[in-house]
């Protein structure tokens, strides 16, 4: 079985949006540090959350390296085609069985037969009518959705194989047990089916991973050289390519020789057919009813795995132009699956009603009146959430409301502390918002107005407040923040800071009186220029001294210089003439 669940979550490309928690009918997305990601066994594998992603952080396993795997360790493998395939390539089916090949395969088989297979035992299975309702075991999504969330319901799943498994079993029984088979279609659910069936599929691949294979090797379908055999192994499907199409698998039953008055009903998605099943109790139905339910609206062929660039109509019609009927269609099948489904159901914790208000405390759910019930976290009701709180699969930041009210709260906060005088007014420089600085600051006589209403001077204009709306009105026409320094209001300075909150929308200012702060300042620069002026007199002084003081020096030095001269002349003269005597 391969470790890693089929559907995972890129967490650094996860916006938390929680648009895949809203998204998904068994809610199997937890929320960790504002990431999303799947819970494996609540999962169904229905792939809806990777369509829904808005950023594809959601990811489907690739396992062509383990197709690749099956192709070296086994010599021969077979594709199991699902029928769907002809809405999803153009090429034709001789070109497409061609580049297959190519890739390695042995041949190309058309699942398709073994839903033939399928629609004949079931056919069976409905005339011994020994329930009044039978419920498709063809789509795995839909078969672990019952498992899991609605288990009492589990018993009227036909103990069949589908339609790929049954088609294993078939390839098998003609070339033998040792071949390796590896499914190709549209659905991520087969994946889950290959893991738990090893001894019938090998591998599951998706269209488009087979597509992507097909670019890795250069191979293009739509110019290939065709094979020397380009048929379908063993033989042609007929009315089994009907599955994909949703009401596909009743029309072969009807085909196959199914009683008229046993109903045939045919429902698609997860919350249709859990709608069709709600408050219904089977031993009260005075008929037989057949159910192929199919997890994807609209049945295979809108698989989550299916060109997202075709319109839906024509994969339809492509899928219906491959379907070719037969005359005869046997009694009895020649492959049977039998597969027994057994109950998996969630084990949901029920919490007391304490602990229930105790986690709608923490999205600020105090009361009845504060539920909103908004859906903006992913979940239908406060409650749902708060219950997803206790199980550790959400967060309360997923609470839109709560963390607007919360952001609210805090910026309340910080506009009521901060002493500078905040205001933000809008394009007709209508005020918004005002901190208590600000009125103190500007408008001292509506302190008891501002503290009297909730809004506090919300709505009034600014214009009768402040002097300098020329400032807001430039910021809003240019979209450039203004920073004014010592900007003289009356007897007063300030410095005004002038933002752009919106373009041309809303505009703000940050405004400081600094005519305490100057006048400090400008005390201290007198003070330090008296200083200055005191120490330069100071210096003055000192150096007039030192010059003084200099040139007393010099004269000194002057004469003592002059002295040694004239002392050392006479001494010359002296020895001089006593040399010339001698």
């Amino acid at each position: 079985m391969n470790s890693q669940y089929p559907i995972y979550t890129l967490q650094n490309e996860c916006v938390d949006c929680y648009k895949c928690v809203r998204q998904c009918s068994m809610k199997a997305i937890r929320i960790e540090n504002g990431h999303a990601s799947v819970i494996p066994e609540r999962c169904i594998a229905c792939g809806h959350c990777v369509l829904v992603c808005p950023s594809e952080a959601k990811k489907i396993r690739n396992d062509i390296n383990k197709a690749r795997a099956v192709l070296t360790a086994k010599s021969r493998v077979f594709v199991s085609l699902a029928p769907s395939w002809a809405g999803y390539w153009d090429c034709g089916s001789e070109k497409l069985i061609s580049a297959i090949k190519k890739l390695g395969f042995e041949g190309v088989s058309e699942t398709a037969l073994g839903a033939q297979e399928v629609s004949i035992e079931v056919t069976k299975i409905l005339s011994k009518r020994d329930s009044k309702i039978h419920i498709s075991s063809a789509c795995p999504a839909i078969v672990d959705y019952v498992r899991l969330y609605m288990p009492e319901y589990t018993k009227y799943i036909t103990p069949v194989g589908s339609p790929a498994m049954t088609h294993a079993k078939l390839l098998k029984q003609r070339y033998g047990d040792d071949i390796g088979v590896v499914f190709v279609g549209p659905c991520i659910a087969k994946k889950n089916e290959a893991d738990r069936n090893p001894e019938l599929i090998d591998v599951s691949l998706t269209f488009h991973e087979l597509s992507q294979w097909l670019a890795q090797e250069s191979i293009e379908p739509e110019n290939i050289e065709l094979a020397q055999d380009t048929r379908f192994v063993p033989k042609k499907a007929y009315e089994g390519a009907y599955y994909p199409i949703e009401g596909g698998m009743n029309k072969t039953i009807r085909l196959s020789g199914c009683a008229k008055d046993i109903q045939l009903v045919s429902v698609s998605s997860i919350p249709a057919f859990r709608d069709s099943l709600e408050n219904l109790n089977p031993e009260h139905l005075d008929r037989t009813i057949f159910i192929e339910a199919l997890a994807c609206p609209g049945g295979c062929a809108n698989g989550p795995c299916k060109d997202p660039s075709k319109p839906g109509v024509i994969t339809m019609s492509d899928i219906l132009r491959t379907v070719k009927l037969r005359e005869d269609i046997p009694t009895e099948p020649e492959v049977v699956v039998e597969k027994e489904y057994h109950e998996f159901p969630q084990n949901t914790k029920k919490y007391t009603p304490e602990e229930i208000a105790e986690a709608m405390a923490r999205i600020g759910k105090h009361g009845v009146e504060d539920e909103l019930n908004c859906g903006g976290c992913g979940y239908d009701t406060c409650r749902q959430l708060a219950e997803a709180l206790l199980n550790g699969d959400a967060e309360p930041s997923m609470c839109v409301s709560y963390m607007r009210k919360l952001a609210i709260r805090k910026a309340s906060a910080m506009l009521r502390s901060m002493p500078s005088a905040i205001v933000m007014a809008d394009a007709d420089l209508n005020i918004l918002e005002t901190n208590e600085a600000f009125v103190r600051m500007f408008a001292p006589d509506l302190m008891e107005l501002f503290n009297g209403r909730p809004e506090g001077l919300a709505g009034g204009a600014l214009d009768r407040v402040v002097p300098f709306t020329d400032l807001f009105k430039r910021t809003l026409k240019s979209g450039k923040d203004i920073h004014k320094e010592r900007y003289p209001i009356g007897k007063n300075l300030y410095d005004i800071a002038v933002f752009e909150i919106e373009r041309n929308k809303f505009v703000g200012a940050v405004i400081t009186d600094v005519t305490q702060t100057e006048m400090k300042r400008e005390q201290i620069a007198k003070k330090a220029h008296e200083v200055i002026e005191k120490n330069i007199a100071t210096v003055q002084n000192i150096a007039c001294l030192l010059g003084e003081h200099m040139v007393d020096t010099e004269l000194l030095l002057s004469q003592i210089a002059q002295g040694y001269e004239d002392n050392a002349s006479e001494t010359e003269d002296s020895e001089i003439t006593e040399n010339g005597e001698n």
